[in-house]
């Protein structure tokens, strides 16, 4: 019985990584980020966590572009938007709050949000993904 189990998961993880690229892939005309946050613990997306989306300006202090809460699949699609010639080039970050989201579901974490630092350079899109659990967090450069 746990074969088949470790089958049904793996088949659901290549499921999951299918429907990530489609929905990354239709944005990326009109928006040059996108993030995603799956929640380890459970094997599911993290709905409703809000994520600030922070540009560093010359003088090295941060400014507040957006602010937004992640969808029902875990999701944001429409960070920095492709207006003209508009350049985006620079150092960000995204703050996820992940203790509001912990605390719905009667749980601690140890971290009390997750920031991750990156930067942008030129026309492409960037996805900024992370993978959480109340006592951890990992990330990548998604596509």
């Amino acid at each position: 019985m746990t074969n088949n189990l470790l089958k049904v998961a793996a088949l659901g993880g290549v499921l999951a990584m299918t429907a990530t690229a489609s929905y990354a892939a239709g944005d990326q005309e009109s928006y040059q980020l996108s993030s995603h946050i799956l929640d380890i613990s459970t094997g599911k997306p993290a709905p409703d966590v809000n994520v600030k989306l922070m540009m560093q300006e010359k003088t090295g202090s941060w400014k507040l572009l957006n602010e937004q809460k992640t969808d029902a699949g875990g999701r944001i699609g429409s960070f920095l938007p492709n207006e003209g010639d508009v350049e985006h080039d620079g150092t960000y970050k995204l703050i996820f709050e992940t203790t509001p989201y912990f605390k719905k579901q009667g749980l601690e974490s140890f971290y009390p949000y997750v920031e991750v630092n990156f930067n942008i350079e030129g026309d492409n899109h960037y996805h900024v993904p992370i993978t959480l659990s109340p006592y951890g967090y990992s990330t990548y450069r998604g596509s």
